[in-house]
């Protein structure tokens, strides 16, 4: 493994095992409490995972015959909820111990794999497959935080794999100023995440639109949020209503921003 791989490797494996680790300690009522993300319980959350992981390890999928689901709007999520819905008579120990025998096989297999090797990520460009497992971590992670607000059991929200999200997501920043919220030239934004992890980044529209880093300040508007906040916007999972963000400068600007955070599809 080179150290991308290692890194992104280690942040996977530790907000699975924390799932588990949680997934232990969850009461029979816990397993059917819906969660943030749309349609899903706590223990749709565990068949998720565990049904990627079984993917990715090259297990067929389920047969299974779908029902229309309000959250269900495209092929990927077509797959996606069939891995969930197959699961649905299982209970939630046993799904979260499919999950963990998943685990230990992709642990088996991942250091014969090619780091470099080149495949298709889940933002749909081709990329490394360290990159592939930088998004398995993150996705994984961004799963373990519904469970946790969903059933009332906050932690590891400074975890490695938070790292994956932040690096991921935030990487729309510039694309959210410029094109979503539709930041005019020369305008600014700048945005501070306390935490732990802390964050505090900025992004400037150049003359023809084109939206980059910047540095120093005041902005056109600045927004501040803790990182679970910023976390629940990013992965779609509550409106800007739902969360304490503090605003300064334009907040034309700010909420027009506030309202295209969502970047998970």
């Amino acid at each position: 493994m080179n150290d991308a791989m290692r890194a992104n490797t280690a942040a996977y494996e530790q907000t699975i095992r924390s799932s588990l680790a949680l997934a232990a300690t969850l009461g029979e009522d816990d397993w059917d409490r819906p969660t943030e993300c749309p349609g899903w319980t706590v223990k749709d959350q565990f068949a998720h995972l565990a049904g990627v992981e079984l993917s990715i390890l090259g297990d067929p999928g389920p047969e299974v015959e779908l029902p229309e689901f309000a959250h269900v709007r495209n092929d990927f999520g077509r797959v996606m909820e069939a891995q969930v819905h197959a699961r649905r008579p299982v209970p939630g120990p046993a799904v979260a111990a499919e999950l963990a025998a998943a685990l230990d096989r992709r642990l088996a297999e991942l250091p014969s794999i090619d780091p470099d090797r080149v495949v298709m990520c889940p933002d749909g460009k081709e990329g490394p497959y360290s990159r592939f497992m930088e998004f398995r971590a993150m996705d994984c992670w961004t799963h373990e935080q519904d469970v946790r607000r969903a059933t009332g059991r906050p932690g590891n929200l400074d975890a490695p794999a938070a790292r994956c999200f932040w690096d991921l997501l935030s990487a729309a920043l510039p694309f959210l100023v410029a094109r979503r919220a539709k930041a005019a030239p020369g305008e600014s934004v700048g945005l501070t995440i306390s935490g732990p992890p802390d964050f505090a980044v900025a992004v400037e529209v150049d003359a023809d639109g084109r939206a980059a880093w910047t540095s120093g300040g005041p902005h056109t508007a600045e927004l501040a949020m803790d990182w679970e906040s910023y976390v629940r916007l990013a992965a779609g999972r509550c409106g800007p209503g739902d969360v304490s963000v503090t605003v300064s400068g334009d907040r034309d600007l700010a909420a027009r921003l506030l309202a295209v955070m969502a970047v998970t599809p």
